[in-house]
């Protein structure tokens, strides 16, 4: 007899409808309602929406919290290795067996229904959450926003939107402005809504569905901004002025992330969090292949004496502008890009590009070889793998 694993009811999930990604909210809410409305009896919710920076977000707020005492759920996807990290219970990423009886239960429920992945998984963290005290839940929308499965919650405590990029263009629109009309499809009315940085076209996009429902704004640069100062940052809204730490997160960039992530905290009213916890969640902030140095595990212990192993997993324009900015820093030894991209992105037509712009570049098998050739070179340097996430979470998982 077989074992059931997470992975074999995963797969067979995965085959209840033809298309991966079909943004629809009928079918999860039908669902839902054969579960008993499990998203009705959450602890009060804090939505987050946006193109680059929502992960970033959502581990600022649970570092945050925790460091205040509170058991915090959340749900972000996608997972770089395994699926249970798209579902933390008080804390605790979800338990094999546990994750194994709720997705049999939302597939018993379903009746062989069509319903994405995506919209099944939901089901079952909503399942999850509902059954398992917690404080808050953090969570973090899978593919835009008005549609998405996570946009059944009709009265969060707060909605974020983080930064706009194109990205995802086939089922969001071409333009920043249509894409940043979709995130704007999980605010609601009277919940007050935390933006942050974003381009020219989407802010009047953004504050006028907030004026539409009454949504009280706290938009970065105007009701709130943080800014490095010295060797910390300084968080000031509308009603806190909070010296800190920067984030452990690498990057300028996180400061404005981790800013939105305090908006929020500021406008949780019912779960006060201390300066000082907000400082400590700051230098504890979990968020894997998001500018990360690599430490240890086997490709690490490739790299002879005096060479770093970075890791990031931005795939989209918004993003490369974050990492080109970050690299630009590094001036102190030479840097080398290992790049992975998903199909149909071949290698070569990778290195192709690169060389149109003028550097050089060779295809590799893997990113085993990839670092055995780069470390080849007598100076010791920098390497960054990049390229997308899911390229990320196949190097994480090499890496052990």
């Amino acid at each position: 007899m077989t074992t059931e694993t997470s992975d074999r009811v995963l797969e067979r999930l995965s085959r209840l409808h033809p298309k991966l990604i079909d943004l629809s909210l009928g079918r999860i809410e039908r669902l839902l309602g054969a579960l008993d409305n499990p998203h009705e009896k959450l602890p009060p919710v804090v939505h987050v929406a946006g193109t680059n920076g929502k992960g970033s977000a959502v581990a600022t707020l649970r570092a945050c919290l925790e460091a205040g005492g509170y058991r915090v759920h959340a749900y972000i996807s996608p997972h770089l290795v395994r699926f249970h990290e798209r579902i933390r219970l008080a804390g605790r990423l979800i338990e094999e067996d546990a994750l194994i009886a709720l997705l049999e239960e939302c597939e018993r429920a379903n009746g062989g229904t069509p319903i994405t992945y995506f919209e099944i998984t939901t089901a079952a963290a909503f399942l999850a959450f509902a059954r398992t005290r917690a404080d808050v839940v953090l969570l973090e929308t899978g593919l835009g926003g008005r549609l998405d499965a996570t946009n059944v919650i009709r009265r969060p405590a707060v909605t974020a939107i983080t930064p706009i990029s194109l990205d995802h263009q086939a089922f969001l629109g071409d333009t920043i402005a249509q894409i940043a009309g979709e995130k704007a499809g999980i605010l609601k009315p009277g919940v007050p809504a935390v933006i942050g940085p974003q381009p020219a076209e989407a802010e009047p996009v953004i504050e006028a569905r907030a004026v539409a429902l009454g949504a009280p704004l706290s938009r970065w640069q105007h009701e709130w901004r943080c800014e490095a100062v010295d060797a910390g940052m300084r968080f000031v809204g509308e009603h806190w002025r909070l010296d800190l730490p920067r984030p452990s997160l690498a990057g300028a960039h996180q400061i404005a992330n981790a800013g939105a992530a305090i908006a929020c905290l500021e406008q949780l009213r019912n779960l006060p969090v201390s300066t000082a916890a907000v400082a400590a969640g700051l230098r504890q902030i979990e968020w894997p292949a998001r500018m990360q140095r690599l430490t240890h595990g086997p490709l690490v212990e490739m790299m002879p004496a005096g060479w770093e192993l970075w890791l990031d997993g931005g795939h989209n324009p918004g993003a490369g502008v974050v990492l080109a900015d970050f690299a630009a820093g590094w001036h102190n030894r030479p840097l080398y890009l290992v790049v992975g991209m998903l199909n149909p992105l071949p290698a070569e037509a990778i290195a192709a590009a690169a060389r149109s712009v003028g550097i050089d570049a060779a295809t590799a098998p893997s990113v085993a070889a990839a670092l055995n050739d780069i470390v080849l070179n007598p100076v010791p340097g920098r390497i960054l793998i990049c390229g997308s996430l899911h390229f990320a979470g196949t190097v994480l998982a090499a890496n052990g």
